[in-house]
C-alpha cells in the first residue's frame, strides 16, 4: 500500500496516511478539523536492499573506486599543485 502526503489548506498542516489506491482521500485535516485537505505530490522512497541488484551482485570488486579520469590524472594533478604554487610564488 502507497503513503500519500497530505496537506491542509487552511492552516498548512501535512500529515502522511497509508491507505489503498481505491481510498477515498481524507476530507477532514486532523489538526484543525476544516474540511481543506489536499493531497501533496512527493517523491516515492526507493531503496536498493536484497539480491539481484547491480550493487549487490553483479558490480566488480575493481570498479567499486575507480577514477573516472584515469588513473594518469592523479599525478599529473600533485604535479600541477605544486607549479601552480610556484607560479603564485613567482609573481608576488
Amino acid at each position: 500500500m502507497p503513503i500519500y502526503e497530505f496537506e491542509c489548506s487552511s492552516c498548512g498542516h501535512r500529515f502522511d496516511r497509508l491507505q489503498k489506491m481505491s481510498d477515498p482521500d481524507p476530507s477532514v485535516c486532523p489538526a484543525c478539523d476544516v474540511a481543506e485537505v489536499k493531497r501533496r505530490l512527493s517523491a516515492p522512497g526507493f531503496r536498493l536492499a536484497g539480491s539481484g541488484w547491480y550493487e549487490t551482485d553483479f558490480k566488480k570488486d575493481g570498479d567499486k573506486k575507480r577514477n573516472l579520469a584515469g588513473d594518469s590524472a592523479a599525478p599529473s594533478s600533485g604535479s600541477s599543485g605544486s607549479s601552480s604554487s610556484s607560479s603564485s610564488s613567482s609573481e608576488s
